[in-house]
């Protein structure tokens, strides 16, 4: 057991690139998480950290044990959790964030079965495409589409979500359909844009012929609830950028057409965000598993509208 918690105070050392906001977190003494550091390092003969008196810097074996280590410490969490399905009741009440559009199509349809199974939880979810902050909101966790900020949380990625530009035929009639991303910065067409404190989605990152490249667009639209550029598309006022699960049934049904094919949007992650201290909670742990277990096949592999119509 000592070598397993060597290699869980190293993840959460090289998370939170600090000896003593490791060991505050793991509620043991900075000498206690320098010692396991040591240990092992001794153990693998290599380095994991370059020390300073003011910093702490992972060396390149350190990066490459990082993935390994988080492998690991998955696997023994899952076996717990195997474990904790048969013997624990979970209780109390959960609070959970995600997406708009994530929410209300993938996580709100799981919720009546996962409270069927655990009768004594109840679920708080507060659905927002504006960014969230765990710790001040009072989260248990948080589903999301990008890349998190706070390096001090764990993340649970779940898949990369594919994505299109897209518009309703109306507006296709009305302006013609850009070819690719230098069309849509030529300021020929109405861009609807996703915008909200600290939202940068107005810079649609889309993929080139030499990689991918960030388009600085613009438009008379914009809000920040996604479903409403999705309703303004298909009103023919311009064109979205939205995951393809969000609006498969418009594409397949023609109501609404990719464009600006030669340059497509790139995929976006889908992820669970909590802190290390809630993936303990049983019922953190148990609707996480929950929830990912059956939206991951839908935005995985595009089974019921993860890929665009044929």
């Amino acid at each position: 057991m000592s070598y397993f918690e060597n290699i869980r105070t190293f993840v959460r050392v090289y998370e939170l690139g600090s000896m003593s906001a490791a060991g505050r977190d793991l509620r043991i003494s900075p000498a206690v998480t320098s010692s396991r550091i040591s240990q092992l390092e001794e153990h693998l003969s290599v380095r994991l950290f370059q020390r300073t008196t003011r910093s702490l810097t992972p060396t390149e074996q350190g990066r490459e044990f990082y993935g390994g280590a988080c492998e690991i410490l998955e696997s023994v969490e899952k076996a717990e959790a195997q474990v904790v399905n048969i013997t624990e009741n979970p209780k109390g009440a959960l609070y959970v964030a995600a997406p708009l559009g994530v929410g209300r199509r993938l996580i709100a349809p799981q919720v009546p079965e996962f409270l069927c199974q655990y009768p004594e939880v109840s679920v708080r979810l507060r659905l927002t495409d504006r960014k969230v902050d765990l710790t001040t909101e009072g989260l248990d966790l948080a589903f999301f589409l990008g890349q998190p900020e706070d390096s001090n949380l764990r993340i649970r990625k779940i898949a990369d979500i594919e994505r299109v530009l897209c518009a309703s035929p109306k507006y296709i009639e009305q302006h013609g359909s850009p070819e690719n991303g230098e069309d849509l910065v030529a300021g020929k067409h109405e861009c609807l844009i996703l915008r909200f404190p600290g939202a940068t989605e107005f810079q649609w990152r889309l993929v080139t012929k030499d990689g991918a490249k960030r388009f600085r667009v613009s438009g008379r639209y914009e809000s920040d609830d996604g479903d409403v550029l999705t309703d303004w598309a298909l009103d023919g006022h311009g064109i979205a950028l939205k995951p393809i699960f969000e609006v498969a049934e418009h594409l397949e049904a023609g109501r609404l057409v990719p464009v600006a094919t030669a340059t497509p949007p790139a995929p976006i992650q889908m992820a669970c965000l909590y802190t290390h201290r809630k993936r303990q909670d049983p019922k953190t742990r148990l609707f996480m598993e929950f929830v990912i277990d059956r939206i991951g096949a839908v935005v995985r592999d595009g089974d019921n509208g993860g890929q665009l119509p044929r």
